[in-house]
């Protein structure tokens, strides 16, 4: 397998990058990591007249405390979050999740950015940036611009990017105290994508869940954030009653596909039993009963 004939460009900064993108019309792709593009073009999936390589760019691989939040760059490795300690103090489910890409060797190449913006339906990272309310920030010659990671993932393999933008980094708001977390995957095999992923973070105070959040993935064309389940926890302790209701409606959010991997039954079942372990590790892991 060969990809098709394409110019090359290296970037140095992210306007030479944007201008260069800007300038194929509509017919160009960044090269970050590669991770998810080269094995795409070597189907001859995607065809672009010209590949812009960022990874030249200074300052785009950071992960920086900034007081009450976490600002990540868009060349950050997957495996950089991964044995970051400011990640591991403060979004120790990111750290759990980036253990679940693929191998090392790709973890040592795939970046945010890439993840992000190629938005695979059952990748970890767009799933967490999901969870973690994350804002998003992209360039573009007319400069740059936010979008909250909710409104970012549009449809399978679809982002809200044009064709002369790339996303540059991205925020995270740092957890309240006494927030618990739990993350829960199926792959058939270690490496493999997830047949379905669940995610979760509880906030609790005087024995009850104050914030909860639960995101899934490998379950429909986008990451989902289970809203209705995350309503009906606030207020409440976990409790048995209350798993089974939380998890009865993370499957009804759930619009899972069957393929040769799994049927569409199978993954909606699996994500509520994820969804179950979840929420149990994170009622835990806040210190609250088990």
């Amino acid at each position: 397998m060969k990809p098709p004939p394409f110019d090359y460009v290296v970037a140095d900064s992210v306007d030479a990058a944007v201008a260069a993108l800007a300038a194929t019309g509509g017919d160009g792709k960044i090269l970050a990591g590669g991770q998810s593009l080269m094995p795409m073009l070597n189907f001859r999936l995607l065809k672009p007249s010209v590949l812009i390589d960022i990874n030249r760019i200074a300052g785009l691989a950071f992960v920086d405390d900034a007081g009450n939040a976490i600002r990540i760059g868009a060349l950050t490795r997957h495996h950089a979050l991964e044995t970051s300690p400011v990640i591991a103090r403060h979004f120790p489910v990111l750290a759990r999740a980036m253990t679940h890409v693929a191998h090392l060797a790709i973890r040592n190449r795939g970046t945010i950015g890439g993840s992000l913006s190629h938005a695979d339906p059952a990748a970890e990272l767009p799933m967490l940036a999901l969870l973690l309310d994350a804002e998003l920030t992209i360039a573009s010659p007319n400069g740059e611009r936010k979008i909250s990671a909710r409104d970012f993932f549009v449809d399978a393999l679809t982002v809200d990017l044009a064709a002369d933008e790339m996303v540059t980094g991205i925020t995270l708001l740092k957890l309240p105290p006494s927030t618990g977390w739990g993350f829960e995957e199926v792959a058939r095999r270690s490496g493999d994508f997830a047949l379905a992923a669940v995610a979760a973070t509880l906030t609790v105070a005087d024995g009850k869940v104050s914030q909860a959040r639960v995101a899934m993935t490998g379950v429909a064309p986008t990451p989902r954030r289970a809203d209705e389940a995350e309503r009906m926890l606030i207020g409440k302790a976990l409790e048995p009653a209350l798993i089974a209701a939380a998890v009865a409606s993370v499957r009804g959010a759930a619009e899972p596909a069957t393929d040769l991997h799994a049927s569409s039954d199978y993954r909606r079942h699996l994500v509520g039993v994820l969804a179950g372990r979840a929420l149990r590790a994170a009622w835990r892991s806040c210190g609250a009963a088990a």
